[in-house]
């Protein structure tokens, strides 16, 4: 038994030293490229959040890189002390529930009956639905269309005209096709089962990883977009916190100082901790649900991409 024990010990310290005289310098190039791309990203993160807790003077000194100084939370309190700022955190967050839920509604009733051969002129359907994807009437037609259909101004005109993408459609279409076998719908229609019956007990179940993928790229693109928010809105409860950190930082350079809200005589912070502050305050909740749905990104997002 100690024998055999020993020559897997073995078999396993050979295998481990192949693996280590096989590392060239490629896969150093590789390793050094990917750290470097990793670091574009968490660095500014890292910078802007050292930022947003440190001192004025530091920061106006220009002192403040990767590490906080004179640590102070003046520039939270004011954010979250802004009544403005809290309703369009609210806002946005109920805003970007219903556009993802009917985005994905949308993007799956599009999705399931163009990944099906039976489905007559699917080609032609295909087509159609993929235009928006490459073509684009403008923001001008688009006013007069938001506007005949008398959504200006309101909440609609903020989920209704994106809940529709030609690019999730597209991956959700291939993720089906890919993924999701025939026979196990041939099963089904044998038992008797509908198309809703097929698509809600069987199609939906084993497509998890794909509707968590899709879910946050609709949920992060509806969060980080404020275009539409500025041109088709002016009520200033309609105002998402995208728009409002938008407003922040586009006056902030031009002011010497900057207030949230009338703190009655407190100093104020400066626009640049300010700016660094409501970044902050905007990016944590989507950094809070990534690491739920990671497990699924990675397996929906390559599956998906496969050409059906």
């Amino acid at each position: 038994m100690s024998k055999n024990k020993k020559t897997s010990e073995e078999s396993v310290a050979a295998g481990g030293a192949r693996a280590i005289n096989k590392f060239r310098v490629g896969d150093f190039i590789m390793m050094a490229v990917v750290v470097l791309l990793c670091a574009t990203c968490v660095l500014p993160f890292i910078h802007v959040a050292a930022k947003s807790i440190s001192g004025n003077a530091a920061v106006m000194g220009k002192s403040v890189y990767f590490w906080p100084k004179d640590i102070t939370f003046e520039a939270y309190a004011r954010v979250f002390g802004d009544d403005s700022m809290t309703y369009s955190m609210g806002f946005s967050v109920v805003i970007t529930l219903i556009f993802t839920i009917l985005g994905m509604l949308v993007c799956t009733c599009a999705a399931y009956p163009l990944s099906k051969k039976r489905l007559k002129g699917k080609q032609f359907f295909t087509f159609i639905l993929m235009v928006p994807m490459y073509f684009s009437a403008g923001i001008i037609p688009q006013y007069l269309l938001y506007f005949d259909l008398n959504i200006l101004d309101t909440v609609w005109v903020l989920i209704f005209p994106l809940i529709y993408s030609p690019y999730n459609m597209l991956i959700m279409k291939n993720f089906f096709q890919s993924t999701i076998p025939d026979s196990l719908e041939e099963s089904a229609f044998l038992d008797g089962a509908t198309n809703f019956q097929i698509l809600g007990h069987i199609i939906l179940p084993l497509s998890k990883p794909i509707i968590a993928t899709l879910s946050l790229f609709y949920a992060v693109g509806r969060w980080n977009s404020y275009a539409d928010n500025m041109y088709y809105t002016r009520d200033s409860k309609l105002k998402m916190i995208q728009y409002k950190l938008y407003q922040l930082v586009a006056s902030a350079s031009e002011a010497q100082t900057a207030s949230l809200a009338d703190t009655g005589g407190v100093s104020q912070s400066t626009p640049e901790v300010l700016q660094a502050a409501s970044i902050m305050f905007v990016t944590i909740p989507i950094i809070i649900i990534y690491p739920f749905l990671q497990k699924y990104f990675v397996q929906g997002t390559m599956i998906g991409a496969v050409k059906g």
